[in-house]
């Protein structure tokens, strides 16, 4: 990286939780991406993810606090949220914790894969691409999505909804639609970004519960991009947030406060390539 994107990019080994008050300033971050402990049993390389429900979600209110004084009142958190089978209310508890301060403006789901049958909707052959964690039961079915909660402080913030936006599969839309000018339309809530296919976890994706940069990269742009933004990670794991916004050239501060972690964050911005 050139000195320029070094300084852009601020990585520290801290809990966000009393780092984020000393080192950032109140009203200074114009968007938040991450994905806390899901507290499932999920297994982080030192983190306990197996904490009392009780216990869990005050520590989620508290953080929930940290984050709003750090947002500035048009900010957008961005919260990554998955679940596991036998606790699909997971995520609606989390969010229960933080709607003291937040509002909830939309709700993205992540699709992480996806079949559609030949002959349905046009399709010459069947497609089934992405990749998630199989399970073996016959009471669930395989998890093939997550949440992301799209939280603002008064549910009214203006987005850049033609960011991500997708052809008309009808052109006649075009004409048809006033927003048809720009000959795109809303991508909505329903995303589809697979992981790459790895081969060494370990090497390849040493963190059990990362998004993607691209997932990060959308919601950035969704937001609306514009000099001088600021993006915060609070939970920064193997720096995917940090990527994105190395790619889209906006500022970023990351905490993680796994050193192990933190190293292989530092490494994969110094050697992943800018797309």
């Amino acid at each position: 990286m050139t000195v320029a994107a070094k300084k852009a990019i601020q990585l520290y080994n801290e809990d966000c939780l009393t780092a984020i008050p000393k080192r950032i300033k109140p009203g200074s971050v114009d968007i938040v991406v991450t994905s806390p402990p899901y507290n499932i049993g999920v297994k982080y390389h030192s983190y306990n993810d197996r904490l009392p429900l009780e216990k869990y979600l005050a520590w989620l209110t508290a953080w929930g606090e940290v984050i709003a004084d750090a947002l500035a009142d048009d900010g957008s958190l961005f919260l990554n949220i998955g679940s596991r089978p036998s606790a699909p209310d997971i995520p609606f508890r989390v969010l229960s914790a933080l709607t003291e301060r937040f509002a909830l403006q939309n709700v993205i789901h992540w699709i992480k894969s996806i079949y559609i049958e030949a002959d349905s909707y046009g399709q010459a052959t069947d497609i089934n691409v992405g990749h998630y964690k199989p399970i073996n039961s016959n009471r669930f079915l395989n998890d093939t999505h997550e949440y992301i909660f799209h939280l603002t402080k008064t549910g009214m913030v203006k987005l850049d909804r033609l960011a991500l936006g997708v052809p008309y599969k009808d052109q006649s839309n075009v004409a048809r639609w006033k927003s048809g000018n720009h000959r795109l339309r809303c991508r909505g809530n329903c995303w589809f970004i697979p992981y790459e296919t790895i081969q060494n976890r370990d090497a390849d994706r040493p963190h059990p519960a990362s998004y993607p940069p691209r997932l990060a990269e959308n919601c950035i742009k969704l937001h609306g991009r514009r000099p001088g933004l600021h993006v915060l990670d609070p939970f920064l794991g193997i720096g995917n947030t940090a990527i994105a916004c190395r790619n889209l050239g906006v500022k970023f501060t990351g905490f993680e406060i796994d050193t192990y972690y933190f190293q292989v964050a530092r490494g994969r911005l110094e050697t992943a390539k800018t797309e």
